[in-house]
């Protein structure tokens, strides 16, 4: 009826759907009333949710994090209080070091990842890459691994080299925390550290099969991208660590504490990668 105000008479509008004038004016009012109290509600929830995130949540992941909450509300009218409060989350980076030496004669292994479908399960295919992070005493090599299915980050090192233990250590945690079964897919880059005589023989005694993306085909890898991406904006954002083992106790807590166990991924429907395993263990037990 407010909206055929615009339009009509309110006396004809009252007369034709038989209430009151000031019956009108009444609901009207408790209606402002009402979403002024739910605007405050919803505030309060909202900061909540956006430090729990680490200041990392726009309104789509905050909106689905209020739904899981109990609390129904739109995207749109999150994103508008977000504005209200000054809540932006933290925007990603864009450098990026160069870290993939690929000027090489080692063998490299065939783009096996392109010729599968997803992966419907963990431990089917990881994923693994290199980054660098910058600290005040200098650059930060880290590698690490992702489940294709999951998203979630099975292994990781961090060293000053970019030398091959950086990723034959990764790989050993990894391991050691999953024990997947054999056939497992390994892909990377074409990078001289996954290419390494050392690294394919470790992948080669415990039953897992190498692929390597494309030459110059950076897109093959760009879960990984995507994950380096975020870990940089969320985990550091414009913060120097003081020290490369202050950069490492960082990397830990987002990680572990964070990433794998709390963070929503769009990619699997606003789950944490822990949730999403969790859940699909539960469905085929």
């Amino acid at each position: 009826m407010q909206k055929m105000t615009k339009d009509y008479c309110l006396t004809e509008l009252a007369e034709a759907l038989e209430v009151s004038r000031s019956g009108f004016h009444a609901h009207r009012h408790k209606d402002r009333g009402s979403r002024r109290q739910r605007d405050k509600q919803l505030l309060a929830a909202i900061h909540s949710v956006f430090l729990e995130s680490r200041r990392t949540y726009g309104s789509p992941r905050i909106t689905w994090a209020l739904r899981k909450a109990g609390e129904p509300c739109g995207k749109n009218r999150v994103a508008r209080l977000m504005r209200e409060l000054g809540l932006r989350a933290k925007q990603k980076r864009r450098f990026r070091p160069q870290t993939t030496d690929s000027a090489h004669r080692l063998p490299v292994a065939d783009n096996w990842l392109a010729r599968m479908p997803a992966p419907d399960r963990p431990n089917q295919i990881w994923i693994g890459d290199i980054t660098s992070i910058l600290t005040a005493e200098g650059w930060l090599s880290l590698s690490a691994i992702l489940d294709g299915g999951s998203r979630r980050s099975v292994g990781w090192h961090a060293e000053d080299s970019l030398s091959t233990s950086l990723v034959t250590r990764a790989w050993k945690k990894a391991w050691k925390s999953r024990r997947p079964d054999p056939g497992l897919l390994h892909h990377s880059d074409r990078g001289v550290q996954y290419a390494s005589g050392e690294f394919n023989a470790l992948l080669h005694s415990c039953g897992a099969v190498a692929s390597m993306s494309r030459k110059g085909q950076c897109y093959d890898n760009a879960i990984m991208e995507s994950f380096w991406a975020t870990l940089k904006t969320e985990c550091f954002g414009s913060f120097l660590p003081k020290t490369k083992q202050e950069a490492k106790i960082m990397i830990f807590d987002y990680i572990e504490c964070f990433y794998n166990r709390r963070r929503l991924h769009s990619g699997l429907h606003y789950q944490s990668p822990l949730d999403f395993e969790n859940n699909l263990a539960n469905l085929n037990n």
